[in-house]
């Protein structure tokens, strides 16, 4: 992993922002080469996923939202990783990476663990009280589902449907690491695709193997990729199905790509919340229904990092 972040210094592709002033955790920028070559995977991503496509349309919304969107999507109460901090040194690291009541390396002792909710927060307009607060997007598909009537209403697209998304996104990681692998602003390319609900799994089936052919197809070599399916213990309580595309790092294998069955978890909970109908009414069965959707969602960050360790192996 040294050797591939010295390489992509000396080489122009991304170094750590703010260097000069000592760096700031979890933020990179692109250099030269790192921008030619995040520019071509958007660009073959956009082409395959949308252009090529009858069946998608794209969107770019916006990254500050109202902040009812974050309380609606359970993003407020539940988008956290429990945290613990050594009394000892005070350095924070997730619950789950670390091992034992105490910090390997200075021996001091862990606090009990508690949750710490993943969004950065600002504030909008003059005032800076909780009245103003508003949150940077934590990811683009929220975008998507609050815009999924007004897409309905200006092209007409049927289920099975889907709607793409590229743009950035920025969770306060408790430990970003391994370069640009966790970062704390990142960006996405995200598909929402909405399907009838009886055809959820079929089309989880579908895009799994469409991703990764995709990764395929960048001329990633077929043994340094695999599809993991998540157990029953990995699942998100609305989740019915999900696989990641992991790729071999230096470091091990890791994720590239999650896609996902969440169901009609998204639509229902903005639905609820905004009291606007997000139902699709099918003329030709003659039903209405709240469509089911399948996510795939990867991170340009982090398929930039494996075309990197690929030139290096």
């Amino acid at each position: 992993m040294e050797k591939l972040v010295s390489l992509a210094k000396r080489r122009g592709f991304f170094f750590q922002s703010s260097e000069i002033y000592g760096g700031i955790q979890g933020v990179y920028d692109s250099g030269p080469l790192g921008v030619v070559l995040r520019n071509n995977i958007k660009r073959s991503w956009w082409r395959t996923m949308v252009e090529l496509r009858d069946d998608v349309v794209g969107i770019d919304a916006g990254i500050l939202m109202n902040p009812r969107v974050w309380v609606a999507s359970g993003h407020v109460q539940n988008f956290t990783d429990p945290l613990v901090e050594c009394k000892k040194c005070h350095q924070r690291f997730r619950a789950d990476q670390v091992s034992g009541p105490r910090h390997d390396t200075d021996g001091g002792e862990f606090t009990e663990a508690r949750q710490f909710n993943l969004m950065f927060k600002t504030f909008m307009g003059p005032a800076e009280d909780s009245s103003t607060q508003i949150y940077l997007r934590p990811e683009t598909a929220q975008g998507i589902f609050v815009n999924f009537a007004n897409i309905l209403n200006s092209t007409r697209m049927r289920p099975p449907f889907g709607i793409a998304q590229i743009g950035k996104a920025f969770r306060n990681e408790i430990t970003p690491g391994n370069s640009i692998f966790r970062l704390r602003e990142f960006e996405q390319m995200e598909l929402e695709y909405f399907v009838p609900p009886a055809d959820e799994m079929k089309w989880l089936d579908y895009w799994k193997e469409q991703r990764l052919n995709w990764y395929i197809g960048l001329g990633i070599r077929r043994e340094h990729l695999r599809l993991r399916a998540h157990g029953k213990d990995e699942l998100a309580h609305y989740a019915r199905g999900a696989f990641d595309v992991e790729y071999e790092f230096p470091f091990g294998w890791s994720e590239l790509e999650g896609i996902a069955a969440r169901g009609d978890y998204d639509l229902a909970a903005h639905q609820r919340a905004s009291g606007k109908d997000l139902s699709y009414f099918d003329d030709i069965i003659r039903e209405r229904y709240l469509p089911h959707v399948v996510e795939p969602s990867g991170g340009v960050d982090r398929s930039s990092l494996h075309a990197s360790a690929a030139g290096v192996r």
